[in-house]
């Protein structure tokens, strides 16, 4: 009787354990999104635009450091520009200040560089290609014409055991951009690659995983085309 007794705590108890850590999976999994984090980042923009207040009608480019990072003035000199990448930021924060970010300005086009940190974060794919379409739901709300230019998660060394999910992510995200009419899917994803199939180490910065001058003379080849077009 006691060893059934204790057997049947010990069941139990492997029982709550197992259904806690499923629980603790599956909040990681989908973890809410937690916009409040960028409030400092949303004033140093507010701040930007009461300064010197942004012209309508030029490209926004958003998303995360690989954005944030990007010089538009160096490498596209002839192109009215707005950087507005906010470093470690995932897609789901674009959507939430997109009004701030994007839709206030009024651009010609958007180009959009996001997914990344939310792979590395625990987000399923399909995740990430829910929050690309709650993004283009919400742009379509308010500025129905305008273009958007969707760049590939890129693959890099730091993120490498990821590749799977991230590229099953770009494939979701492909499909849509080739469905509707508008938007555009730029594959770094490739070119970034070299003949032995890994990350082309010339590409990055020391960390791994941002990217260096030639990283951007790659994107910048990559985006320019889809760009100028949008932006005559």
């Amino acid at each position: 009787m006691r060893r059934q007794l204790r057997f049947s705590v010990v069941f139990l108890l492997a029982i709550a354990a197992g259904a806690s850590m499923g629980r603790r999976l599956y909040s990681q999994e989908t973890s809410p999104c937690q916009p409040q984090q960028w409030a400092k980042e949303m004033d140093a923009f507010e701040l930007q635009d009461a300064q010197t207040a942004p012209p309508e009608g030029a490209v926004v480019f958003v998303g995360s450091s690989s954005i944030r990072l990007w010089d538009l003035k160096k490498w596209f000199p002839d192109l009215q520009a707005i950087n507005r990448g906010f470093g470690g930021s995932q897609l789901c924060d674009s959507v939430h200040y997109a009004d701030l970010l994007v839709l206030r300005r009024r651009p010609r086009a958007i180009v959009l560089y996001a997914g990344d940190n939310d792979i590395a974060g625990g987000k399923s794919a399909e995740q990430v290609a829910g929050d690309f379409r709650a993004f283009v739901a919400k742009v379509r709300k308010a500025l129905p014409e305008t273009p958007i230019i969707y760049i590939a998660i890129k693959p890099s060394i730091a993120r490498w055991k990821l590749a799977g999910k991230m590229k099953e992510a770009n494939s979701l995200i492909q499909r849509q951009c080739s469905q509707e009419e508008g938007l555009r899917y730029v594959d770094v994803w490739t070119p970034m690659l070299g003949p032995n199939g890994q990350p082309r180490g010339e590409l990055f910065r020391d960390d791994g995983l941002h990217l260096n001058d030639a990283g951007y003379d790659l994107w910048t080849e990559l985006v320019r085309p889809l760009v100028a077009d949008f932006a005559k």
